[in-house]
């Protein structure tokens, strides 16, 4: 059975065996469907990896905007919450008997109709992916410049940043050529287990360092304008943390599935694995961070922590190794929307040259991005909201409902109302707080410095 192209009317089914051959050539060489021999172990780490980004590492500086109890509640909410919308993903991948939802869009046309689907997906799905793509660009680039400091403080050159994006970009060069979503599962385990150490490394630094001398726990910012847009700012933050939905149906594409053994088994049992260690790589970063630094903490919590340089530097290499992998997870999915398009839209035949000229303009593209706007704080605040908000808090439980229409006021239904509110206060709240950061630091921004 081949699943039809979401970017075809279900009406003009293909008719001709020489059609059906086609299409499912195609369906074996884009990178989302081309091999499904997945573990739940695959399914664990690239979770991981694509949930625990270097967005942990402002957590404490989230904290600080935050303050103790909203803090703790936020935290905790978001972790409970984005369980909650993960699971109804992984539950809503095979509810058609026959059919598999392989990609976020085709879930979206299934509930909301063929072009409404993916009016409402595709923008979200792509201004998440392509911005985290975007944003690991600098994060890569700004971790490679803090170990080239640590390791070299006196005697050393001063290099731009500017290059050191280009140097993390030159891996992506590379890397962006395996084919499919199960060939970078090596790439997708180093950089889970580099999540775990630098998370690690984060607060059992900070813990070692002890509470400073002159810590203070009351709002970072002094003015009532400053700690508003900062705690708005902070949710954002705190979205953004949890942005792993965006490519979990991708993710479970790859795990075989049979009518006795459906995907979301094994799937699902990944997806616990990931949140326990999520838990064990937030929760202690957010709060021992902030119980360390109070509200002086910089947004990136490495950077508060100058000694011991040779660990510090190595978390900051450990950082880099992570983000390389969570780059690849995030940019697979995009990579088969283009050449999605470009096979079944311009018909163009799937060829090696096509894969490698897309994928090259796509990481200089990304690359090109992160070097002229590298505000990193501002725009995770921005983009958290504007698009992590619904794909991850809100638009599952929409979907749910659309879908399965549970009776008014069951555990069900309520359970996800409360979700929608509050998804939508976060898609509306945080990035008012994220463009405002953006422009206080745009005033003093050099380009291409």
């Amino acid at each position: 059975m081949v699943s039809k192209s979401s970017y075809e009317d279900p009406s003009s089914a293909p008719d001709t065996d020489a059609e059906i051959r086609r299409q499912k050539a195609i369906d074996e060489w884009l990178p989302i469907t081309g091999s499904r021999n997945a573990k739940w172990w695959y399914s664990a780490f690239h979770n991981v990896t694509a949930m625990v980004g270097a967005g942990v590492l402002s957590l404490p500086y989230a904290m600080a905007h935050l303050g103790w109890g909203p803090g703790v509640v936020v935290l905790v909410l978001s972790w409970i919450i984005t369980l909650y919308t993960l699971w109804q993903m992984v539950e809503m991948h095979e509810m058609v008997p026959g059919k598999r939802f392989d990609r976020y869009h085709e879930l979206g046309q299934h509930a909301f109709g063929e072009k409404l689907g993916l009016y409402i997906v595709v923008p979200q799905q792509l201004i998440v992916e392509v911005g985290v793509n975007i944003v690991y660009m600098v994060t890569g680039g700004k971790s490679l410049k803090k170990f080239h400091d640590t390791v070299c403080p006196d005697h050393c050159k001063e290099i731009k940043l500017t290059y050191f994006i280009m140097i993390f970009a030159s891996v992506h060069f590379v890397l962006s050529h395996l084919p499919n979503l199960n060939s970078i599962s090596g790439v997708s385990l180093a950089a889970a287990v580099m999540s775990l150490s630098y998370s690690t490394i984060a607060w059992g630094a900070s813990v070692d360092k002890g509470v400073q001398p002159d810590v203070d726990y009351g709002y970072r910012a002094s003015t009532t304008t400053g700690k508003v847009f900062g705690f708005f700012n902070a949710l954002g933050d705190v979205a953004f943390a949890y942005a792993g939905h965006n490519v979990v149906l991708e993710i479970q594409a790859t795990i075989p599935s049979t009518p006795e053994k459906p995907s979301k088994g094994p799937m699902w049992k990944g997806v616990v694995v990931a949140y326990i260690v999520v838990a064990l790589c937030y929760f202690p970063v957010a709060l021992v961070g902030f119980y360390i630094f109070g509200n002086q903490v910089e947004d990136n919590i490495l950077i508060s922590l100058e000694k011991p340089a040779w660990l510090i530097a190595m978390a900051n290499m450990f950082v880099v190794i992570h983000v390389i992998g969570s780059y690849q997870i995030y940019a697979m999915p995009v990579f088969d929307m283009i050449e999605t398009v470009m096979v079944k839209k311009l018909r163009l035949p799937p060829s090696f040259l096509l894969r490698f000229v897309v994928r090259t303009v796509y990481v200089a593209f990304t690359m090109f991005v992160g070097i002229t706007f590298p505000f990193f704080g501002g725009l995770l605040g921005f983009f958290g909201g504007f698009a992590f908000a619904p794909t991850t808090y809100f638009l599952p439980c929409v979907m749910w409902l659309a879908i399965y229409k549970p009776k008014r006021f069951s555990l069900s239904w309520i359970a996800n109302y409360i979700c929608i509110i509050l998804g939508v206060l976060l898609m509306i709240l945080s990035p008012i707080g994220g463009l405002r950061t953006i422009i206080i630091q745009a005033k003093t921004y050099e380009f291409y410095s």
